[in-house]
């Protein structure tokens, strides 16, 4: 007697973990893939085989496999660290931006609309222009670390400022917080032109360069110290999942569910400043990275934030790594600013995605 059995009923919850869970692991595959052709591919072509080779040799091991002694210098001194610095770099702006868009839950706010970009920029434009004019022993005696020291501070004294413009009465208002980073952002703008009007040729060449963002400078006693600061605040930030799950609801019903709304925003808007100023203050603006990639993540993964950020974690560090690599290769022996192919690929998207939730367009629903 053969009976008809029918297939057991698919659990929807346990369907979207998987998804969620398969999405993850393909960031993952992503990341390890654009990490690996940053640093085999460039003028001076390295294989994968001599890569582990390079590595293995840095640890007292050897696989056997030949290798030029000026490949290993490029590898271990050049490209991989300005590697590292993508990876980190996109990583903290893939994270505070999808912090940021929870904690304002507004899904136009990334770390550049609070002011922590245009703060460093500031910052660094300053110092380029008239650091060696009016404190010359201080420049002499930071050297090649007064530029990114400067940028971080500035970037922190911006976050700083736009905090205490939006708090009244000790409780941080979200909506005058936005409000006070546009301003910051306009005068950090009036600012720079200024800056750009008094410099040299030669300042203004390092000037432009740095404003529009590149890993060429990045050394690791440069890296080392932006590295342990984005990874503290990465620390905090990714911490947060729970109390921005709950901020979902609005902010009300976070409080009922016991989570400290004021220190929430608090700590987010300092960790995010910390986790950008780092990295921003040797690499210079970088634009679309942190508002993009957490859109991206959101229509792969959804907006569960225990998903969300290790998904912008992922996804911001191989959207950067690969872009640095375009920018690298599309006008060899030349380098395309970082900024510049970001803000090419990043903007079209926007308008797509734009177009697409107000029913406009061939992305239309």
């Amino acid at each position: 007697m053969v009976t008809d059995t029918l297939p057991a009923p698919v659990n929807p919850i346990e369907a979207a973990e998987i998804r969620r869970k398969f999405w993850l692991q393909g960031l993952v595959g992503l990341l390890g893939f654009t990490a690996l052709a940053c640093i085999c591919i460039g003028p001076v072509a390295v294989s994968p085989l001599q890569v582990l080779e390079i590595f293995a040799g840095a640890v007292g091991l050897s696989l056997g496999v030949e290798v030029e002694p000026y490949k290993e210098a490029i590898i271990l001194g050049i490209r991989l660290p300005r590697t590292v610095l993508a990876l980190a770099s996109g990583a903290a702006l893939g994270v505070a931006g999808a912090v940021l868009q929870g904690l304002f839950r507004n899904p136009l706010a990334d770390p550049g609309l609070i002011g922590i970009s245009s703060g460093a920029a500031l910052a660094a434009v300053i110092t380029i222009v008239l650091g060696a004019a009016f404190v010359p022993a201080l420049m002499a005696l930071l050297g090649a670390y007064a530029l990114p020291l400067a940028a971080f501070l500035g970037s922190v004294a911006a976050t700083l400022l736009v905090l205490r413009i939006g708090s009244i009465g000790g409780r941080v208002q979200v909506v005058i917080v936005l409000l006070a980073g546009i301003a910051i952002n306009a005068l950090a703008a009036a600012g720079i032109g200024y800056m750009t009007f008094l410099s040299n040729d030669q300042q203004l060449r390092e000037l432009t360069f740095w404003t529009l963002g590149s890993f060429a400078s990045a050394t690791w006693p440069t890296v080392i110290p932006a590295l342990l600061a984005m990874g503290l605040a990465l620390f905090f930030l990714l911490r947060l999942t729970k109390e921005l799950n709950a901020l979902l609801l609005g902010e009300a019903e976070a409080y009922h569910l016991g989570v400290n709304v004021q220190k929430l925003k608090l700590t987010a808007v300092l960790a995010s400043a910390l986790a950008v100023g780092a990295g921003v203050a040797l690499t210079g603006v970088i634009a679309f990275i942190g508002l993009v990639v957490p859109h991206l993540v959101r229509m792969l993964i959804g907006p569960d934030h225990r998903y969300l950020l290790p998904g912008s974690l992922l996804l911001g560090a191989a959207l950067l790594t690969g872009t640095d690599l375009l920018a690298r290769m599309v006008v060899i022996p030349a380098e395309l600013p970082i900024g510049i192919v970001t803000s090419a690929v990043g903007a079209p998207f926007f308008i797509w995605l734009l177009m697409r939730k107000s029913g406009y367009g061939f992305g239309a629903a």
